[in-house]
């Protein structure tokens, strides 16, 4: 059996918890999760530890924050006025959004209201927790040559599409089926 390294395609399934036991997501939502191997494109702790894993592996992994989606920073909990918002916004806490300009944004939580002081944190929501998974290898294969270059592509600022052209907004513009 091939043991998961750089540059295999793995599928799994898993199901993420808090500290608390709490679901936060599961692959019985979306299927199961297929990815890259060695090239980051899950959270660090996760990719460690299916290292030398085998298809048909199931383990309990506990990722520790700095390995996952970091510490929370108090400097990405800002007050701003209501008035930073656009007149008749309905706001309340939970309520995510995208600030920043260009390439250059990220997505806030409103996490408090008072009058018309608002509370805005830019910090993933899952910053500075521990993560939980339950995981189970379903398959792993030696990634395509094509495979290998569509991600290439994809991680160069290109559409994913293998086209070769630059990547601008939705689109490469190329027309092809492929653009994302």
């Amino acid at each position: 059996m091939m043991k998961i390294e750089k540059d295999t395609t793995v599928s799994l399934e898993y199901t993420l918890k808090d500290a608390n036991g709490e679901v936060l997501d599961s692959s019985d939502v979306m299927g199961p999760l297929e990815y890259i191997h060695g090239y980051n494109m899950i959270i660090s702790g996760l990719e460690k530890a299916l290292e030398g894993k085998e298809e048909g592996a199931e383990f309990k992994q506990v990722v520790p924050p700095e390995e996952a989606y970091g510490e929370a920073f108090d400097d990405l909990i800002v007050e701003t006025n209501r008035s930073q918002f656009p007149e008749g916004a309905e706001l309340e806490v939970g309520l995510e959004f995208e600030a920043g300009e260009g390439h250059h944004t990220r997505i806030v939580r409103i996490t408090k209201i008072d009058g018309d002081k608002i509370t805005i944190d830019a910090n993933h929501p899952l910053a500075g927790e521990p993560l939980h998974f339950d995981v189970k290898v379903l398959s792993v294969k030696k990634t395509t040559e094509e495979e290998l270059q569509a991600l290439i592509q994809q991680m160069s600022g290109g559409c994913g599409c293998g086209c070769g052209h630059e990547y601008d907004e939705d689109a490469c513009g190329c027309g092809c089926s492929g653009c994302h």
